[in-house]
This record gives structure tokens, C-alpha cells and sequence, in this order.
């Protein structure tokens, strides 16, 4: 930023930053090239983020005949294609009510456990406090596939030990998701709790309260910010989970949407449904795109009041 301060000695006005220092034109027209430079760079990005939402859209809208066609804009708009989404063969309202379930599942056992776990991290002291972190967050860097397999022939039933058999259910979909968002939940939460100062707990105490007390109604109100955060950022992941529920689920009637979208099935057997995809998409997407919306003040917030200590 610059400020006019004055004249030069030989006329004319003398350009100065904040900090003082007197700009030549070359410096300033440096400074205007590097901002047309950003500006580009980021219109760049914003494009190649946006346009395959665009393209979805777009071809959600074209008739089901035409869903191949590379036009930009479809001529003539046609909305058959999310008449077609909810047939009944697809299965696709129940599929929204399963995947609304599991990620709401999911977000409310992450908050709960998560919650707990992260203030006890960031208040107890211990021996291999900072290993314990770090194998937490370790766990959630295996590939999803690794793990599909030993929990399948677990919750089919496959050991004597366990004798719950879990296929076609809720919690074989929202246990194993937990297992990825749990630690990141943990992480993320630990850093909110770790800013606040335990005075505050500690002076809740000394007027009669108990450290439960002091936690659920100094601390926890005060974290709001990185509890919400974590709410959005752990029910957006759920709801895109694909592996897991594809792999537990086999009956249509408990299949989550996107378990849902992939099964679509055209006229015939060999026949890919493109736009009726599309406008699955759409529908599926929409929601999460107005909730970050709605919300974006307070993810915004919640993400930098988690990294300003």
C-alpha cells in the first residue's frame, strides 16, 4: 500500500509506503505488475476448481439423449435427468436418508469422543505425551483399502470372538469412518483447548465448581469456534465417503448416496445414465456447498482462532 506525502524537491509528488520509504515508478509499477500477476494466478485457480462443478451442472441439464455432448451451455434445458434420479429402481431418496445418517452418525460420535480426548491431551501431562499425538494422527494415514478387508470378515461375522454380524448396517459404516475422523477431530480440537488458559478452569474451581463443571461451562463455550469447524470439516468427509460403504453394504435399501449414484443403470445393461450422474452430483453437492456457504464466517474463524495461541 502507498500514500502521496509531499512533494519531491524538483516538483511533483513524492509516493511513499507505510514504512516510510520514498517509491520510485519503477518500484511502483513493479508493485502493480506483481498484483496483475496474483490476480491472474488466482482467477487461474479459481477456474480449474470451478469448472468441473460447471461442467456437472451443465450436464445435468441437457436432455438424457444428449449426454455426451460437449456444448457449453445446453440447448434446449432440460430437467429429466433429475426426474430420472428418483425412480424407484435407484433407490435415491433413501440413499440421501442413509448417507444424512451416517455422516450425522459420524459428526456426533467424532464431537463427543473427539471433544473429551483432545482436552484431556491438551491438560494432562504425561510421559510420551507428543508420541501419543503423533501415533494418533499416524492412524488416520492408512489407505482406507488396507483396512476393508480385516473389517469386512469381521463384522460378517468371521471371528469367534465377535459375534455381532454387521453387514447391512449403520455402524459398520460409521465405526470405520470414525476410525479416519477421530484422529484429525483429536488434532484439530487439541490446539483450541491448548490456547485457552487453564487459569480460567482453575479460578471456576476455586468459586465451587467441579473440573467437568469448569470444562463444560467455561472451556467448551469458549472452543465453540474449533468445535463447529470440526463438525463441518468431519461431516463433509462422511458424507463423500464411497470405499466403506460400498464394501459393507449390499442391499440397495441401506446403500449411501454416492454407493447409490455409481449403481445407476441406463435403458440397458451396457447403457452409462451420464446425465442422470450428473444431476445426482448436483443434488448431492448442492447441500454441502450451501452449508460451507452459510457457515463460512465461522470455519474461517474457527481455523485461525486454532492457530493463534
Amino acid at each position: 500500500m502507498t500514500s502521496a506525502s509531499g512533494s519531491a524537491p524538483g516538483g511533483g509528488t513524492q509516493i511513499r509506503s507505510r514504512t516510510g520509504e520514498v517509491l520510485s515508478p519503477k518500484k511502483i509499477k513493479g508493485g502493480r505488475a506483481g498484483s496483475i500477476v496474483i490476480a491472474i494466478g488466482m482467477a487461474l485457480i479459481l477456474v480449474y476448481c470451478l469448472l468441473p462443478f460447471y461442467w456437472m451442472a451443465v450436464s445435468s441439464l441437457r436432455l438424457p439423449s444428449e449426454g455426451r455432448s460437449t456444448e457449453l451451455i445446453p440447448n434446449p434445458i432440460s430437467f429429466e435427468n433429475y426426474v430420472a434420479v428418483f425412480d424407484p429402481d435407484n433407490h435415491f431418496a433413501r440413499a440421501l436418508a442413509n448417507s444424512l445418517v451416517v455422516a450425522g452418525g459420524t459428526t456426533v460420535l467424532v464431537l463427543l469422543l473427539g471433544t473429551f480426548g483432545a482436552y484431556a491431551l491438551a491438560r494432562l501431562d504425561f510421559a510420551g505425551k507428543v508420541l501419543v499425538m503423533f501415533m494418533i494422527v499416524a492412524t488416520s494415514m492408512f489407505p482406507v483399502i488396507t483396512l476393508v478387508v480385516p473389517l469386512l470378515k469381521l463384522f460378517s461375522g468371521g471371528f469367534e470372538w465377535w459375534p455381532f454380524n454387521w453387514i447391512n448396517s449403520y455402524q459398520a459404516m460409521i465405526l470405520p469412518t470414525m476410525s479416519f475422523a477421530l484422529p484429525l477431530a483429536v488434532w484439530n480440537l487439541n490446539a483450541f483447548f491448548r490456547q485457552l488458559p487453564v487459569e480460567l478452569e482453575q479460578a471456576a474451581m476455586v468459586d465451587g465448581t467441579t473440573r467437568f463443571g469448569a470444562f463444560w461451562r467455561i472451556i467448551l463455550p469458549l472452543a465453540a469456534p474449533g468445535v463447529f469447524t470440526t463438525a463441518i470439516i468431519t461431516f463433509i468427509a462422511a458424507w463423500n465417503e464411497f470405499l466403506i460403504a460400498l464394501t459393507m453394504v449390499n442391499q440397495p435399501a441401506m446403500q449411501t448416496a454416492n454407493v447409490a449414484i455409481s449403481k445407476f443403470t441406463g435403458s440397458s445393461q451396457f447403457d452409462t445414465p451420464y446425465g442422470t450422474k450428473m444431476a445426482a452430483g448436483v443434488i448431492v453437492t448442492v447441500p454441502l456447498i450451501i452449508l460451507v456457504l452459510v457457515f463460512q464466517r465461522r470455519i474461517i474463524g474457527g481455523l485461525a482462532a486454532g492457530s493463534v495461541k
